[in-house]
């Protein structure tokens, strides 16, 4: 079962890696609000990657595949969704970013946040077909409930890991002065970026 578990977090860890709307939107909220925000984010990120995971588990990759208008309406609504939030970051870029530290303004809560990184893996159903993928080839069948549980640790580890890295990167005070500078073209890149996986999820 280690062999499970060691290929599973390997395939998973690559995808996660790959940039994505998650990546994007983690990368920003550092940017503006901190590292602490970006990792409540990140954990919300990781929330929503698990909600997935189950999702595969409990056979929604095969609805898909069975119904795949259900799959193709999914797409269409988290697209829309990404495309929503593109267009908020594209007219607010010249909007002025008030520089106080991050720790001392009024923060987005916790709780929010986290629903903010559900949301925005949600908003992307292909991950079901991908983890009904993996666990099909990697899991053997009837296997053992701790299994399970040990994958669902593996897909939050790999992802809200990933995204705190990414959030301590892009909250680091150099980082930060070089997008105060640019502050209105790495927002409309931001949001140009986010807009075009949309559109790339309603296409694909």
């Amino acid at each position: 079962m280690l062999g499970v578990l060691g290929a599973i977090y390997l395939v998973h860890l690559a995808a996660t890696i790959s940039p994505g709307p998650a990546v994007l939107l983690c990368a920003r909220t550092s940017l503006r609000e901190g590292f602490a925000r970006g990792s409540w984010l990140a954990v919300g990120i990781g929330l929503g990657a698990c909600i997935w995971a189950m999702a595969a588990l409990f056979g929604l990759a095969l609805l898909f595949q069975i119904a795949p208008a259900l799959l193709t309406t999914l797409k269409f609504a988290g697209a829309a969704y990404l495309l929503y939030l593109a267009i908020k970051m594209w007219r607010h870029a010249p909007d002025p970013l008030d520089e106080a530290l991050p720790e001392t303004k009024a923060p987005r809560s916790p709780l929010g946040l986290i629903w903010l990184g559900i949301a925005t893996q949600l908003a992307n159903p292909k991950p079901a077909v991908f983890f009904g993928t993996i666990f099909l080839t990697f899991v053997p069948p009837h296997a053992p409930a701790w299994l399970y549980a040990a994958i669902l640790g593996i897909v939050f580890f790999n992802d809200a890991g990933w995204n705190v890295i990414v959030s301590r990167i892009f909250s680091l005070e150099r980082t930060r002065r070089a997008y105060l500078n640019l502050k209105s073209t790495i927002d409309r890149v931001f949001g140009g970026l986010l807009g075009l996986l949309g559109l790339k999820l309603a296409i694909s």
